[in-house]
């Protein structure tokens, strides 16, 4: 058993590895309903992953959390703010919104109003805000002026047209502005030349390179034309009759506070509210997800959902304990995380006795560890790790890992078709993967990921066989097979035995019992006899992905090792957080 000081070691190496940053990207990522595309009809591109990139550095350099708020609900608009600071302001940016040239820009504004206030809502406030748009909430004591107040924190954003069509705002650091500086003067000695001539040409062309080669994020613009937000009755943006509204938080929460004749608040104020000590919501919430994201279920089951119609928390004074303590730590997430996977609590076995199931089915006393089915880019990332694929690189643009051809030819204007990675790509975290709204990876879908067209705090588990399929039969799980069979024979050992128990234990972080290895050897030495009766067979079981094939192995012996690697797998127990 490990020392507490070797325990306390490990944790903090954890802790501050790139994989747990891109671990709780994840987390957030659903929260703030993170997506590559806009949604709404075209569903066309929009460059938004220098973001995903900030969340990621933020959480591997231990942001404090009230200073990760603040940032992404109102980075632009914070003095001297770095470009860092207004790359974490594309928070804003990630609503559902459209190119479509015909739309009434009255009825668009609407909806993006809409969908701001409902994100601050559920992700900050755990809050169904939603429900005052058109009318007061008939639960919680949350107005319709409460709604159109909030939303008037948003008035200041100006409303680009984006998407494929839109490239965004240029982020640079200082080398490289003063390098477009330069091609910029460059270029500028050429003003009087006609722009064929090859020189000038020439310096155009450098220019328009170098600034491609940077990165382009969609950020928060601001206006100073702000917009005039009203009640809409019913939520109907054609009807004008509503008062108008100033900013304001929500009344019945406390610390509220609201724009008066002499000052309009701004979203920087909206933004030091949420991470208020005189607001405790917000660190109740954080706690809320953060203890189901390490024990499975929240100490309040509905994590998007903390109003009137919530259960009462499981073990209310340990909620107000923790919301406490990490708004006195300075809001340190990293510190609440530490202090939650080193209690005695977390680390108990998920053994179960009859007793503890029938007093307790669903484990809210914790008196045991609980088990859960890994979240979909999980499933595949243990699978990539397992078989030696996985890329550990972290940030960048998305990947495309394989797709079915076809799965996106209902997408229209314009029409396009998945381009799979033909590069290490293909085996990056699936954090990386590209998030089409309207067609999430199919893959990914089967084991319940969200579309993040709206805000979502809690994934669902279900259990289909379309998960067995996509174990079994997917070409990233088929080829991840191949590969990790190419590992069973290379590392595994001299014979069959050892090989099976290797890949047993590199699966399952245990050692196969004689019933297992024995069922194992079972099927190795029947599908050893049929592929090496059908060797076409067996050469086609090596083709699929584009990994390369090993050099020196017989088909047939191979073949048979990556019917028992498929296997492997799709065991239960490999895809389930014991």
């Amino acid at each position: 058993e490990q020392s507490t000081q070797s325990i306390e070691s490990t944790l903090s190496t954890l802790l501050a590895s790139p994989q747990h940053a891109e671990r709780l990207a994840v987390w957030w990522l659903d929260q703030t309903r993170y997506a590559d595309t806009i949604g709404y009809h075209s569903d066309n591109p929009m460059p938004v992953w220098p973001w995903r990139d900030w969340v990621i550095r933020a959480f591997q350099e231990n942001k404090r959390f009230d200073q990760f708020t603040v940032e992404q609900v109102a980075g632009d608009l914070l003095p001297n703010r770095s470009d860092s600071q207004l790359v974490a302001s594309t928070y804003n940016r990630l609503i559902l919104s459209t190119e479509e040239g015909g739309a009434q820009p009255g009825q668009y504004e609407a909806k993006y109003l809409v969908d701001r206030v409902k994100s601050i809502g559920t992700t900050w406030l755990g809050q169904t805000f939603m429900c005052a748009e058109c009318h007061d909430h008939k639960y919680d004591p949350i107005t319709t002026r409460d709604f159109y107040a909030m939303g008037a924190f948003f008035a200041d954003i100006e409303e680009a047209a984006v998407g494929s069509r839109g490239k965004g705002t240029l982020i640079a650091g200082d080398a490289e502005k003063a390098r477009l500086k330069e091609l910029d003067d460059k270029l500028a000695g050429f003003k009087d030349r006609d722009d064929k001539d090859k020189d000038k040409a020439a310096a155009k062309k450098s220019r328009e390179d170098y600034e491609n080669s940077l990165t382009h994020c969609l950020v928060t613009i601001t206006t100073s034309n702000l917009r005039t937000v009203r009640v809409l009755p019913r939520g109907d943006w054609q009807n004008t009759a509503g008062d108008v509204m100033l900013p304001a938080t929500p009344k019945y929460l406390p610390g509220a506070t609201e724009s008066t004749k002499d000052k309009r608040l701004t979203r920087h104020d909206l933004a030091q509210w949420l991470v208020s000590k005189q607001n405790p919501l917000t660190a109740r919430v954080a706690m809320n997800r953060l203890w189901k994201l390490f024990y499975g279920v929240g100490l309040v089951k509905s994590l998007d959902d903390l109003g009137t119609q919530s259960e009462v928390p499981a073990h209310q004074p340990l909620l107000d304990w923790l919301a406490c303590e990490f708004m006195e730590s300075g809001w340190d997430l990293r510190h609440m995380i530490q202090l939650m996977v080193t209690s005695e609590t977390y680390r108990r076995s998920s053994a179960a006795t009859p007793e503890m199931l029938t007093r307790d089915p669903q484990n809210r006393e914790f008196a045991r560890g609980s088990r859960w089915r890994l979240d979909a880019e999980f499933v595949r990332d243990n699978a990539l790790a397992i078989s030696g694929l996985l890329v550990q690189r972290s940030g960048g643009a998305s990947a495309h890992p394989y797709q079915p051809a076809g799965y996106w030819e209902n997408l229209n204007f314009p029409g396009r078709e998945w381009p799979n990675n033909t590069d290490d790509n293909q085996w990056r975290r699936g954090l990386y993967t590209w998030w089409q709204r309207s067609y999430v990876h199919p893959a990914m879908l089967a084991f319940d990921a969200p579309t993040r067209e709206e805000c979502a705090p809690d994934r669902t588990r279900s259990n289909i066989p379309q998960q067995a399929l996509v174990l079994l039969n997917d070409p990233q799980f088929v080829e991840a097979a191949r590969v990790f069979a190419t590992r069973i024979v290379k590392d595994g050992g001299p014979d069959d035995v050892s090989r099976l128990k290797w890949a047993w234990r590199q699966a399952t972080q245990r050692d196969a019992s004689a019933a297992e290895v024995t069922t194992l050897a079972e099927l190795l030495g029947k599908h050893r006899a049929n592929f090496h009766l059908h060797p076409d067979a067996a050469a086609a079981a090596l083709k699929t992905g584009i990994a390369p094939p090993p050099q020196g192995s017989a088909n047939d012996e191979l073949a048979a090792w990556i019917s028992v690697a498929r296997v492997i797998l799709n065991l239960h127990e490999t895809i389930t957080r014991s």
